[in-house]
């Protein structure tokens, strides 16, 4: 229940309404919360190779929405950034 809320939460704040998913800072967003998410996991589980695969994906995925908002439009880019503390 907690991660359903978590998830409308982060649309809410990124979209422009509760149903907004295409939005680019909503997908890094949830991508960002699925990566950190992971990354507990993975501090359990260090032989989880499988996994381990689909994060290397999930961070490949929003580097290419981060540098296809860094193209198009560089505010929001450096305001999704800020937001979710990501390193670049």
């Amino acid at each position: 229940m907690f991660l359903e809320s978590k998830i409308k939460d982060l649309i809410k704040k990124y979209g422009k309404n509760k149903m907004d998913t295409g939005v680019s800072e909503v997908q890094i967003s949830l991508l960002t919360y699925k990566i950190n998410h992971l990354q507990k996991h993975f501090m359990q589980h260090k032989k989880d190779h499988c996994g381990r695969r689909g994060l290397l994906q999930m961070v490949a995925k929003r580097r290419k929405l981060l540098n296809y908002l860094k193209i198009n439009n560089i505010s929001r880019y450096f305001n999704i950034i800020n937001d979710l503390s990501l390193r670049r």
